[in-house]
C-alpha cells in the first residue's frame, strides 16, 4: 500500500511498514488507521514472513501522539482515539508473525509505546533517545505504556521511567533490555534487513508458534502454559520442517527450512 504517512513492501520474505510524517512521524486518527491496515495487508500476505515497523524520517521513528490533535478534541474524541491505538497496537503482538520495530533515531512517548508492542526493537547507536516521557505533560502513558513497558523490563525500573519522564540513550536502553540490539547508523537499514531475512529464511511455523506460546503463556499459569507448550510442540513435531531439522542435525548438514 502506498498510504499517506505510511508504505508497505516487501524484500526477501521481509514485509516492511515505512512510515514518514513531518516533522517527528507524530501520529494522528488518520495515520493510526494507516498502521492498521498495513498491518492487516502484511498480515495476510503470503511472501512475508517478518514483519519490520521503521520510519524514513531522517532522525525519528516516532515522538508519539499529535499534541496539536489532543489539545483541539475533546474527552470522548481523546478516549477514543486511545482504544484504537491500543487495539491496532494489540495486532502487532496477536499476529503469527515476528514483528521487529527498527529504530533509526528518536523513539519517545507513544512512538515507545507503539515500539513495545513489537516482538524485538533494534535501534541505530548514537541516533537519539528513547523513554516515556509523558508525565511532563501531566498524562500518564496510556497506548500500553503502563502495562507492557513493566512487563518487558520489570515493575521498578518501569515506574522509575515513567514517572521521572527520563530519556535513555541506546546503550542504556540494551543494558536495560528495552532494546535488543544496536547497529551502527551508518549500515542501520542493511543491518536490519540481514537480521529479519535470516529469521524469514528460517522454520517460520516454529518462529511462529514459539511467539505465540510466549505471548499467550506469560499471561497465564505456569500449569495452564506448559500445557500450550506441549500442545504446539506437538503441532510442530508432525512438520515438515521438524523432519528437516531432526534430519538435517543427525546428517551433519545445514538445513533447509520451508515454512510448513
Amino acid at each position: 500500500m502506498q498510504g499517506k504517512f505510511v508504505r508497505t513492501r516487501v524484500d526477501t520474505g521481509v514485509g516492511y511498514i515505512e512510515i514518514a510524517k513531518p516533522k517527528a512521524n507524530t501520529y494522528d486518527l488518520e495515520m493510526m488507521h494507516e498502521i492498521d491496515a498495513a498491518l492487516e495487508e502484511l498480515r495476510f500476505d503470503d511472501r512475508t514472513k517478518v514483519i519490520v515497523l521503521t520510519s524514513t524520517l531522517a532522525g525519528f521513528f516516532s515522538a508519539g501522539a499529535d499534541i496539536e490533535m489532543l489539545k483541539k478534541s475533546q474527552p470522548d474524541f481523546k478516549a477514543m482515539f486511545c482504544l484504537f491505538c491500543q487495539e491496532t497496537l494489540n495486532k502487532f503482538a496477536q499476529t503469527p508473525k515476528v514483528v521487529i520495530a527498527a529504530l533509526p533515531g528518536h523513539t519517545v512517548g507513544g512512538g515507545l509505546e507503539i515500539a513495545l508492542a513489537c516482538d524485538l526493537r533494534i535501534m541505530a547507536k548514537d541516533s537519539g533517545k528513547i523513554g516515556l516521557p509523558e508525565v511532563n505533560l501531566g498524562v500518564l502513558p496510556g497506548t500500553g505504556g503502563t502495562q507492557r513497558l513493566p512487563r518487558l523490563i520489570g515493575s521498578s525500573r518501569a515506574l522509575d521511567l515513567m514517572i521521572t519522564g527520563r530519556l535513555l540513550g541506546p546503550d542504556e536502553a540494551l543494558a536495560m533490555g528495552l532494546i535488543n540490539y544496536i547497529y551502527p547508523k551508518e549500515t542501520f537499514a542493511a543491518d536490519v534487513q540481514t537480521f529479519a531475512s535470516g529469521l524469514a529464511q528460517g522454520p517460520s511455523r516454529a518462529i511462529s508458534l514459539i511467539k505465540r506460546s510466549v505471548q499467550e503463556g506469560v499471561e497465564m499459569p505456569l500449569s495452564s502454559g506448559l500445557a500450550l507448550e506441549r500442545e504446539l510442540q506437538n503441532r510442530l513435531f508432525v512438520t515438515e520442517d521438524a523432519k528437516e531439522g531432526i534430519a538435517s542435525y543427525l546428517e551433519k548438514r545445514k538445513p533447509s527450512f520451508k515454512g510448513h
